[in-house]
């Protein structure tokens, strides 16, 4: 292994490109209405909606104006917290592994490009949009550089079990969600929730650090994969009963849960979307088995065209890794479930 450079500390990075006292405010509110409604106090439909990666930012704002117009049009029955993913996990290592990696997708890797092209670009979402986003947490050690940007993070499937993931989730000062892992264990969800939410000692970027444990931690129903490589769905009406009377009897504080309407729960058909989201809504209203008071919200991939393309595609505001719903079906889809809620 090759040690190419040693980059600027994240304190550094925020320095050179720091949040003005306007985004401060934008970003405080956010997490606040996201805690309320984790609480419920707040009765509103979280949704996380965005694309499945963030990879230049000239599309990806011109999504989120769109975005912010349509969450002023249904602000009584939706908060919209748009998903900026900016590192992705690949199936195959050599895919496009997100705008950290690669700023610019018909270019080459370059870390600390990445590192000061996503926080610019989080940072235009808040200050120039009023957006205040979601990312994954991909890699712990890298969350700093933007830690007083987001409102909300994601642990992935394929991370969930880790624990550097999970104490450090522990430490922040924001709602965290937790994939199911690949295999659907909700009993490992269970377990990985309760642990983000307990206090730890531990090492973080060589500081041993003590964490007070997130009261925020949930999870999030992504479906999962059986041993054949075969996708399941997960939030049906016994799966999303049996996944609230985890959260429910599991001793978690704040029992929530949002479900993740792609990957394993539309086996990767992304117009399924549509239907799944029509689906939990309906189950939901019904109220039983917990999921009125337990199931806070949705998350959907989205972008200006439909599908996806290759990695070196062409076609502005379409996805180069998981098929997305375009514009026209995403505006439909959220004008609906504002109804539906």
């Amino acid at each position: 292994m090759e040690f190419k450079r040693k980059l600027p500390i994240p304190k550094e990075i925020k320095e050179l490109y720091p949040l003005s006292d306007k985004g401060i405010k934008t970003r405080q509110e956010c997490v606040a209405t996201i805690k309320g409604i984790l609480e419920g106090v707040d009765s509103r439909m979280l949704l996380l909606v965005g694309p499945c990666s963030a990879d230049r930012e000239d599309a990806v704002l011109d999504y989120l104006q769109r975005l912010k117009t349509l969450s002023e049009k249904v602000s009584d029955k939706i908060y919209i917290v748009p998903r900026l993913y900016t590192s992705k996990p690949r199936t195959s290592g050599n895919a496009y592994k997100g705008m950290l990696h690669r700023p610019d997708p018909s270019g080459e890797d370059d870390i600390l490009k990445g590192i000061i092209a996503i926080r610019q670009m989080h940072l235009s979402a808040i200050e120039k949009i009023g957006f205040g986003c979601a990312d994954e947490m991909l890699y712990p050690e890298n969350h700093r550089f933007i830690s007083d940007l987001l409102c909300y993070v994601t642990i992935g499937a394929r991370s969930v079990d880790d624990q550097q993931h999970k104490l450090t989730a522990s430490g922040l000062e924001i709602p965290v969600g937790l994939k199911n892992p690949m295999n659907g264990n909700l009993d490992a969800l269970l377990q990985d929730i309760l642990t983000v939410q307990n206090s730890h000692l531990f090492l973080y970027r060589n500081w041993e650090v003590e964490s007070e444990g997130n009261p925020f931690a949930h999870g999030i129903l992504r479906g999962y994969v059986d041993h054949t490589g075969e996708s399941h769905c997960n939030c049906d009406a016994s799966g999303l009963a049996f996944a609230c009377r985890k959260m429910l009897d599991g001793g978690v504080k704040n029992p929530s849960l949002v479900v993740d309407c792609n990957h394993s729960n539309s086996g990767k058909d992304y117009l399924k979307q549509v239907d799944l989201a029509r689906n939990i809504c309906a189950l939901r209203r019904k109220g039983e088995g917990g999921l009125r008071e337990t199931i806070k919200g949705l998350m959907l991939e989205s972008y200006i065209e439909d599908g996806n393309q290759e990695e070196h595609g062409a076609v502005y505001g379409k996805s180069i890794t998981d098929a997305c719903l375009g514009w026209e079906k995403t505006e439909k889809l959220v004008l609906e479930l504002a109804d539906m809620w």
